[in-house]
């Protein structure tokens, strides 16, 4: 039974842990914001999910073995793919963070991961009344 409400629940956790990881980019954005040659970064959300739930997300990749004695470990590489942010503005001191696209970036990051959080808090309702039989 746990393992079918994990099934149930499996998409919504890795979206809000990916909306956490990217609040995480856009604040490290922000505080850099008068750091000379700071290069503003970011990730694709979308493609990014859609790798994690479809479980080609680097760190769930097995490692080949050559030998039964090998150990099975899987591959400890980081899932996100950060990019450079491309500037609208050219910046005397080679900053590329704007921050009128980072906070609406931000903003929209916090209203999302809000939105899932309201949305796998009802899922997580509707199934402890079915488990209830309320």
């Amino acid at each position: 039974m746990v393992g079918k409400i994990q099934e149930a629940l499996a998409f919504q956790l890795q979206a809000l842990t990916l909306r956490a990881e990217r609040q995480q980019v856009l604040a490290g954005n922000i505080a850099n914001a008068d750091t000379p040659h700071y290069q503003a970064r970011d990730f694709d959300f979308t493609t990014t999910l859609q790798r994690a739930v479809s479980g080609r997300e680097q760190g769930n990749l097995r490692l080949a073995t050559t030998s039964p004695r090998h150990s099975p470990g899987t591959a400890a590489a980081d899932p996100l793919q950060l990019l450079y942010r491309q500037p609208t503005q050219a910046s005397a001191d080679g900053n590329t963070v704007d921050m009128d696209v980072e906070r609406a970036q931000f903003a929209e990051n916090s209203f999302f991961y809000e939105a899932g959080l309201t949305f796998l808090t009802g899922r997580i309702n509707t199934l402890r009344s079915a488990i209830q039989g309320q």
